[in-house]
């Protein structure tokens, strides 16, 4: 962990992402690369190889794509160009992010059918079963793995488990979890994986990306329905040109991705970075409970990644004010986004040290304000 990080930021990025990164990442932004470059589409290919590595031990049986823009150009890459005409798409959903797949299915003319699950609920493989026995027509089913709304942690597992049992092709958004939690794809029955520079690899923003079984992706051929979010023509592009990218990529991050991806391995790789974050966010529960804050999800549904907070119960506390305080301390953290409580957010990804969440947890004691 790089401690003199805050000599050049004033403030520690306590969210789901964009999130702190080291000086490193942020330094490997400094050169200019060609996007006709053979040094650089090398450096794609090597991404997108190490992409693999990370999501299965299948490798054998997965590709990767990525993508230009932020993680929910990646995800509607996938809703449309994934989805065939007479397909009909299941979400199962309690988040914002569950809901922003619904609403790009609908854009895109898409049958779709949704399992709402509330906001602060799992979503639960037995009404997918179901719902699945129930509706034959339903091709894809798709899920969000960590749910940033509130740091709901889905049983993906499970619910991919039923959705092969009946045959469809399984959709998970894993924006906010991958390379934070162990997973294997093949094992959890997925098709598509979705997830983002600037989250649990600690890049920055600019580039999502796909790791899909192979022969799915090849039969996503001709479904596209928009020429920029084309998910086939684009990995096909990548495979055909050794990395090279349809349309201009954003250099920069991706050679800042690639040392992220160098300094998750040094790290130890997802299983230390996981304990890292599972130690960050033990501590960031404890102390805020300490010091009287209420936690909204209980900790069988929480994840590691972003934890959810009550107001407190006086007419004296505002957000906003929290908020500028806490920055003024050297931290920032988010608003609350579920409609039914009025909560706020500290994540606890990126390059955060248990040491950060104890100073942390040490202002937010020195600035409770309401209390005066």
């Amino acid at each position: 962990m790089n401690q003199t990080r805050l000599t050049d930021n004033s403030y520690l990025l306590l969210t789901p992402g964009p999130l702190t990164t080291s000086s490193t990442v942020r330094e490997a932004m400094l050169r200019d690369w060609c996007t006709w470059d053979r040094d650089y589409n090398e450096l794609v290919q090597a991404i997108r190889q190490k992409l693999v590595r990370l999501a299965t031990s299948q490798v054998e049986v997965y590709t990767s794509v990525l993508m230009q823009g932020s993680g929910t150009f990646c995800v509607e890459a996938v809703v449309s160009s994934v989805i065939p005409a007479d397909g009909k798409l299941l979400v199962l959903t309690n988040g914002a992010y569950g809901d922003r797949i619904v609403e790009m299915a609908q854009v895109h003319g898409i049958a779709t059918e949704v399992i709402d699950f509330g906001e602060v609920t799992k979503a639960d493989a037995e009404a997918l079963e179901k719902k699945l026995a129930a509706d034959a027509t339903i091709t894809h089913v798709a899920v969000v793995h960590s749910e940033t709304t509130t740091g709901m942690l889905n049983p993906i597992k499970e619910i991919g488990e039923v959705a092969k049992k009946y045959g469809k092709v399984y959709i998970v958004d894993a924006m906010s979890s991958f390379g934070g939690i162990p997973l294997d794809a093949a094992q959890l029955s997925i098709d598509f994986l979705i997830s983002s520079a600037n989250k649990c690899i600690q890049g920055v923003p600019g580039f999502g990306f796909v790791v899909a079984k192979t022969s799915a992706l090849i039969r996503c051929k001709g479904i596209a329905r928009t020429l920029s979010l084309d998910l086939y023509s684009q990995w096909k592009t990548m495979e055909e040109q050794n990395g090279k990218w349809r349309y201009t990529s954003p250099t920069h991050v991706v050679r800042a991705f690639y040392q992220a991806l160098i300094e998750l391995e040094a790290e130890g790789g997802v299983e230390k970075r996981y304990e890292r974050y599972k130690r960050n966010q033990q501590l960031l529960a404890e102390g805020m409970e300490r010091i009287g804050f209420r936690i909204l999800l209980p900790k069988e549904s929480q994840s590691p990644f972003i934890t959810s907070f009550y107001y407190p119960e006086s007419e004296a506390f505002t957000f906003a004010e929290l908020y500028e305080r806490l920055k003024q301390a050297g931290f920032v953290i988010y608003p609350g986004k579920i409609s039914q409580a009025d909560t706020f957010r500290i994540g606890n990804i990126g390059e955060v040290s248990p040491e950060d969440i104890e100073r942390l947890i040490a202002a937010m004691e020195n600035n409770r304000f309401w209390l005066e």
